[in-house]
């Protein structure tokens, strides 16, 4: 059985960074994605970042240019590193692992950013 384990998150001042680490384990297979998604209150969740186990990133526009995906491939572990981050950047944001070629999609139990002064 496939599981995902967050870590980081937290309370963070404007202009600050952050750094979240999801880790998989289980039969993920080699042609998935890795990624992260934001939900604020009200609203849907929406693209963080993504990264394939190719190598492929793919960004929200919202944080193009301040957030960076990287992916430890052997240990199945995606980061996400936060800078310059926006009082609009709070959410609850979760881990999702994804198959490119069969059905598999799972998420993570979330992890809760704030932004505030």
């Amino acid at each position: 059985q496939v599981e995902l384990v967050e870590s980081g998150g937290g309370l963070v001042q404007p202009g600050g960074s952050l750094r979240l680490s999801c880790a998989a384990s289980g039969n993920i297979g080699s042609m998935n994605a890795m990624g992260w998604y934001r939900q604020a209150p009200g609203t849907e969740r929406v693209l963080v970042a993504t990264r394939t186990a190719g190598g492929t990133t793919t960004y929200g526009d919202a944080v193009k240019g301040r957030f960076t995906i990287s992916r430890e491939k052997d240990k199945n572990t995606v980061h996400l590193q936060m800078d310059n981050l926006k009082p609009e950047d709070t959410g609850v944001y979760y881990c999702r692992l994804y198959g490119l070629r069969n059905g598999m999609n799972k998420w993570g139990k979330g992890t809760l950013v704030t932004v505030s002064s």
